[in-house]
């Protein structure tokens, strides 16, 4: 393999582990603790039903997310809003949301202090309500 095929992947590699060692970073590419309320979350207007494939998902979302990160992840005074440009696939995939979950996370684009891990919660669970938070972030235009 020539070396210069490689950059692609390693460019990725570097991108990834500097944001796993630099606990994440920001919308303006810093870390700094800037409150998500200077960027408000957007408007969702849902035209048409929560597909079936989606609704243990929201289920799950409403059971162990919604009491931080508000109905259809809208956010409230506890968390952000999930439904933001900040957390759409490609600035946060969907793997920052399982760590999140398993582990918590330091605050690093909220002004809500830390995220603990969530208990009670497993890796499918999480699957399911990502596949809800990433169905609303389309409905929202966000990706």
């Amino acid at each position: 393999m020539k070396p210069w095929t490689m950059l692609p992947a390693i460019k990725i590699m570097t991108l990834c582990l500097g944001c796993l060692v630099g606990g994440g970073c920001s919308e303006n590419g810093s870390n700094a603790q800037s409150p998500m309320a200077s960027s408000p979350p957007t408007l969702i207007s849902v035209g048409k039903p929560l597909p079936e494939e989606f609704q243990e998902g929201e289920t799950k979302f409403n059971n162990f997310c919604s009491r931080c990160h508000g109905t259809q992840g809208k956010g409230t005074n506890n968390g952000p809003a999930l439904v933001h440009k900040i957390y759409e696939p490609n600035h946060h995939a969907d793997m920052a949301f399982q760590r999140a979950a398993a582990q918590g996370v330091r605050a690093h684009h909220w002004k809500f202090g830390n995220m603990p891990k969530i208990d009670g919660v497993v890796s499918e669970d999480v699957s399911q309500i990502i596949g809800y938070v990433r169905w609303l972030q389309r409905q929202a235009g966000i990706f």
